[in-house]
């Protein structure tokens, strides 16, 4: 059966997921995912029995050291196949951010004084922050700027910033402020004509579907785990020839094991092993959806991400019409999601209230958003808007419904 004619079961999906079940949750129409997503029963289920089963150092040779060892493994592993990567490809660290210092810090024994860095002023600052500090060692930083009028980023600005000093460009794969999903493969194809390393930052992509990194060819490409259904860590990807380039930066007898040489201190026991449970849940989504097929963990990644895109164009388009239609809110990016040309992440200002007045008018009427420049400051800089009111963003993911929209239409209305 194609997917075009299947449609997600949202009682099903929501069923999955305690927070929908309390009170105190239940309560609100959740649009605040891009900053953390709720969890479904299955990670709550490893971390518990992690706690209280297993919560001991792991890899010894008694059975509860063991039995934690293997989960960890096996969290490792079913994650490598979800994104298509090697397993020893796979650093799992406490967040995007700690990721990209450590790694920034490790590529600087492959740079020169003088080499030339690309960033983004479309990213979140942790794949900006961390790139522009090797300029304290001598390399140029050079920023691929966005269009002030649409907010985008595009190609040819960036044609004209490479060079034969090019080393490292490092952009969002979809902004979290912009919501525009930058044709990451055809990026990469051009940055590696100039045999420069590419880092995509897939923090607002992955939520709404994981990546094929090999497909996309990146030579590193990081999320946060706490925005797709797992606890707060960050997981990050390397191609595996170009980690094993890397000096060590963990304790020195660690010389060599790759990952663990890019994850100082090593992962976090109990959080790595109940991302068996983001796992599972795909899985029983694939099983609920499509029951008596198979195929590879990466095959069945494939065809819920094709049912959580067209469920979320559904419940989008909605609101982002309903927002281009108010000549007193200024919408950020693209007024409609096409061929997954953005995320449901909607940000927008309004003419007579600040941001901070509006986020705190739509909290009264039910509905959990913030206004932040959410560590985009320089996007918001670059598009004229105070950094510090910032904008308000409106995020959804896939348990999200029409009900949910209507309801933020609604209390926009009344505001």
């Amino acid at each position: 059966m194609s997917n075009n004619t299947i449609s997600l079961d949202l009682d099903y999906v929501k069923s999955q997921f305690p927070a929908f079940n309390d009170p105190k949750s239940s309560k609100w129409s959740f649009f605040e995912n891009a900053g953390g997503s709720y969890v479904p029963v299955n990670v709550i289920d490893h971390l518990n029995h992690f706690m209280i089963s297993t919560k001991v150092q792991p890899y010894a040779e008694f059975d509860t050291s063991a039995i934690a060892g293997d989960n960890m493994d096996q969290a490792t592993a079913l994650f490598a196949e979800m994104i298509n990567a090697k397993t020893d490809e796979i650093i799992i660290g406490g967040s995007t951010t700690m990721n990209m210092y450590v790694l920034s810090n490790a590529m600087k024994s492959l740079l020169s004084p003088g080499d030339e860095v690309i960033v983004t002023n479309q990213d979140h600052e942790a794949n900006v922050g961390a790139w522009r500090r090797l300029a304290e060692h001598g390399m140029v930083i050079k920023e691929w700027q966005i269009n002030t009028d649409t907010a985008e980023l595009e190609i040819d600005d960036l044609k004209s910033l490479l060079s034969d000093k090019t080393k490292i460009v490092a952009v969002t794969h979809c902004s979290n402020i912009v919501g525009s999903i930058n044709d990451l493969k055809s990026i990469t194809k051009l940055v590696h004509e100039y045999d420069a390393y590419i880092v995509g930052d897939g923090v607002s992509y992955a939520p709404h579907g994981f990546p094929d990194v090999k497909d996309l060819d990146v030579d590193f490409y990081a999320f946060s785990l706490y925005k797709t259904y797992g606890p707060h860590l960050g997981l990050l990807y390397g191609k595996k020839e170009i980690l094993d380039k890397l000096p060590n930066q963990n304790h020195e007898f660690l010389e060599g094991d790759v990952p663990y040489t890019l994850n100082p201190g090593g992962p976090n026991h109990e959080e790595l092993s109940c991302l068996i449970g983001v796992y599972e849940y795909f899985n029983n989504l694939f099983q609920h959806h499509f029951p008596g097929e198979d195929g590879s963990v990466r095959e069945k990644i494939e065809k819920v991400n094709e049912l959580i895109n067209k469920h979320e164009q559904e419940i989008a388009n909605p609101l982002l019409e309903y927002i281009n239609s108010r000549d007193d809110i200024k919408l950020i990016g693209k007024n409609k999601i096409e061929n997954k040309n953005r995320a449901p992440t909607i940000a927008f200002t309004m003419d007579n209230k600040s941001s901070k007045e509006l986020s705190s008018d739509l909290v009264k009427h039910g509905i959990a958003t913030r206004n932040d420049n959410f560590y985009a400051w320089r996007c918001l800089k670059a598009l004229g808007i105070d950094v510090d009111d910032g904008v308000v963003r409106t995020s959804m993911v896939h348990y999200n419904t029409h009900e949910d929209v209507d309801n933020l239409i609604n209390a926009l209305k009344k505001i």
